[in-house]
């Protein structure tokens, strides 16, 4: 029986912390998820990953497994340490795989006893229980995995941890961008959002082959969400979107939260404040002249002064984005000189005249 170094697996250290663990658990699960990766190890490693979690991300397992020391190292043939010498490893054959729910025979020789001691079900020829897989659950991608309840007590502490962990593992956050319309107007829009889930046909227990899910336990969510887009809204600012989150095997169900992203191909935004570039021709910049330029679906003259330079800005009060008080920002207008696409030679004999001048 061979040896699985689980700290090896993970990539930490064996004195890791808790949420290093997690972190490094989190890492490999995107990196060899079956749905991303399509390496011809990726499923195996997936697995490894998974199991190296489920014993390192629980306290009182790793504990156990600290325990071994480093004599599983040379094989089957040791001396169990303290706390293993009742355990009959020898008797455990690969037959009780068909009913540890996939666990590796290391994994299974160590702790498969744990579940006959919560249900009173053992044989004298090795270990005998329904020990189902663990299933994964993502968040902003991927999340950690979690087992399968096999006594009341286990259960009702699991239920605690997943409602303590749901903001955490339930929640899906994701950019939404708004232009300076939708800032203006607040319609109301649909997104589509994608999040992976326990598959639920086979509920994450990957009993046999699963086709809704090929196996792997977790399934692909996709569906479209209608909002309002709030009114005084900002760059930055979340639209929380209740009970759209991912929803887990206990019924708990997080939230969706959208980080709005303004953008905008005319104006840039600057909190309230709104920047609009305007293009002038040389002979505008040098004699100064009055334009008519689009501001938020109303035309306005504005005046440019006499030799005004590129990147001269113009500020025009209160033509903004609305504030919640009742006022609003200021429309910040850019110059930007510019020449026209065909110079006729009339034009360019001015440009030799100037050149003259003021050389």
């Amino acid at each position: 029986m061979k040896y699985k170094d689980y700290y090896e697996i993970l990539g930490v250290s064996r004195d890791a912390t808790q949420q290093a663990i997690k972190s490094a658990y989190r890492k490999l699960a995107r990196k060899y998820h079956p749905d991303v990766n399509k390496s011809s190890d990726a499923q195996t490693k997936f697995k490894d990953i998974n199991e190296a979690y489920e014993v390192l991300g629980d306290e009182s397992k790793r504990k156990r497994y600290d325990q071994l020391g480093s004599s599983w190292a040379q094989g089957a043939d040791f001396t169990p340490p303290p706390g293993f010498e009742g355990y009959n490893f020898s008797n455990f054959s690969s037959s009780d795989m068909g009913s540890m729910g996939g666990f590796s025979d290391f994994f299974s020789a160590i702790f498969g006893d744990i579940l006959n001691q919560q249900t009173g079900a053992r044989r004298t020829s090795g270990f005998s229980s329904n020990f189902g897989d663990f299933s994964q659950s993502f968040s902003q991608g991927y999340s950690e995995p979690f087992s399968q309840n096999y006594s009341g007590q286990r259960q009702r502490s699991s239920r605690a941890q997943a409602s303590k962990e749901k903001e955490e593992n339930l929640d899906i956050i994701q950019n939404v961008i708004l232009s300076v319309d939708d800032l203006i107007k607040c319609p109301k829009k649909t997104i589509t959002i994608s999040s992976y889930q326990p598959c639920k046909v086979c509920h994450g227990s990957r009993r046999g082959f699963c086709t809704n899910c090929s196996g792997t336990g977790i399934e692909k969510v996709t569906k479209n969400l209608t909002f309002q887009v709030p009114k005084y809204v900002k760059d930055g600012q979340k639209i929380r979107l209740k009970k759209e989150g991912k929803t887990d095997a206990y019924g708990n169900t997080g939230d969706v939260y959208l980080v709005v992203k303004t953008q905008d191909n005319e104006y840039e935004i600057d909190e309230y404040n709104l920047i609009k570039n305007l293009e002038i021709l040389p002979f505008e910049a040098v004699l100064g002249c009055e334009k008519q330029i689009e501001v938020l679906g109303d035309k306005i003259k504005i005046k440019i002064p006499k030799n005004t330079s590129t990147d001269k800005k113009l500020r025009l009060k209160n033509l903004g984005l609305a504030k919640k008080d009742g006022s609003k920002g200021d429309l910040e207008v850019r110059i930007k000189i510019v020449l026209r696409d065909n110079i006729s030679n009339e034009a360019l004999e001015c440009y030799e005249k100037l050149k003259k001048l003021n050389s």
